[in-house]
């Protein structure tokens, strides 16, 4: 999200811009172009202020806790500070772990526990993938049906030309966005895992099969390996994604 909203801030923003300048220059003393100009200059404006708002509120470093009233403080730790408070917690947690052993069967049981905390996991990041997959797609839709009417009511080369020209920009950058981020994809393959885990995890508890040996520790080692396969699974089809074509031929 955080690298979308970036893109977004230091793309489509002088994007925006550069559009407003080529159409301006190319009408230039045959039409006027400042209502359009104030009109794209405004939303510039609002679209930079809300980039720089999200990345401020979000991606400081800086956590969010509510106090004992209800009310959303920020944390005064720097980002140093927190990392290596992180560090020391990771440390003291191995040391904890490394003096009580537990049984294979109380680590898997524990896994059992925390699998529909991921599950859901899976289907909140599928279901931000899908949605930002729905927005640009009609937002593609709609511009690209802009072109076609723009195109049909303008018989003269201007203002028609500078409005297409910032349509075509637009619709060229939502289709490179989409194609780098792949957001169907990625969310399909989450959905596709966690229904897949969901699966399993009613099977264990209804004791079928594969679940279905009578002996809870073997259902439950079956159980593990058969949810760590999807995950790895998952992985794998990520870093496809992550790669350009050839290399996702590559390494299927």
């Amino acid at each position: 999200m955080h690298s979308i909203v970036k893109l977004i801030g230091l793309i489509g923003v002088p994007l925006l811009l550069l559009s407003l300048i080529g159409a301006t220059a190319l009408t230039w003393r045959r039409y006027d172009m400042a209502p359009i100009n104030t009109f794209g200059f405004v939303v510039a404006v609002a679209l930079g202020i809300g980039c720089l708002a999200f990345i401020e509120n979000f991606d400081t470093g800086q956590p969010w806790f509510v106090d004992d009233n209800g009310d959303r403080l920020q944390h005064e730790d720097s980002v140093a500070e927190l990392k290596l408070d992180l560090d020391l917690a990771e440390e003291k947690r191995v040391l904890a772990a490394s003096k009580v052993a537990r049984a294979a069967f109380d680590r898997q049981y524990s896994y059992r526990d925390a699998i529909p905390r991921e599950i859901d996991r899976l289907r909140g990041e599928s279901a931000s993938y899908r949605r930002w997959h729905n927005l640009l797609q009609w937002t593609l839709i709609i511009f690209s049906a802009a072109i076609t009417g723009v195109t049909a009511l303008y018989d003269t080369p201007q203002p028609g030309k500078g409005i297409l020209i910032g349509l075509g920009g637009t619709v060229t950058v939502i289709t490179s966005v989409m194609g780098y981020f792949k957001f169907k994809e990625r969310g399909f393959n989450l959905q596709q895992t966690a229904d897949a885990i969901e699966q399993h995890v009613t099977a264990l508890d209804l004791a079928i099969a594969p679940y279905n040996l009578g002996d809870e520790k073997e259902n439950l080692r079956l159980f593990a390996e058969n949810v760590e396969a999807l995950r790895v699974e998952q992985r794998k089809r990520e870093q496809q994604l992550d790669q350009p074509h050839q290399g996702q031929q590559e390494i299927v």
